[in-house]
């Protein structure tokens, strides 16, 4: 059974299993706390598809810092790596 971790985190057993391959607490509360947390089937494009635009925003949308400054190769790592 998965430790309670409060009201903070929606879905406490896939925020341990996320934590648990190396994400950080951050990342894995962000994904455990979406509306479809456990779901399956992600279909977003893959970063080097994406414009570098659209990775700007995905970046100001989890608060990377430093993102104004950053190619779109930068971008991808950041966002990767949040």
């Amino acid at each position: 059974m998965s430790k309670d971790h409060g009201p903070s985190i929606k879905n406490d057993e896939q925020y341990e299993k996320l934590r648990k391959e190396g994400m950080s607490k951050e990342k894995a509360a962000r994904i455990a706390n979406t509306s479809n947390s456990g779901e399956k089937g992600g279909k977003a494009e893959n970063y080097e598809e994406r414009t570098k635009e659209e990775l700007y925003e995905q970046a100001k949308k989890v608060g990377i810092d430093g993102r104004s400054d950053m190619s779109k190769d930068e971008l991808i790592k950041a966002l990767r790596n949040h």
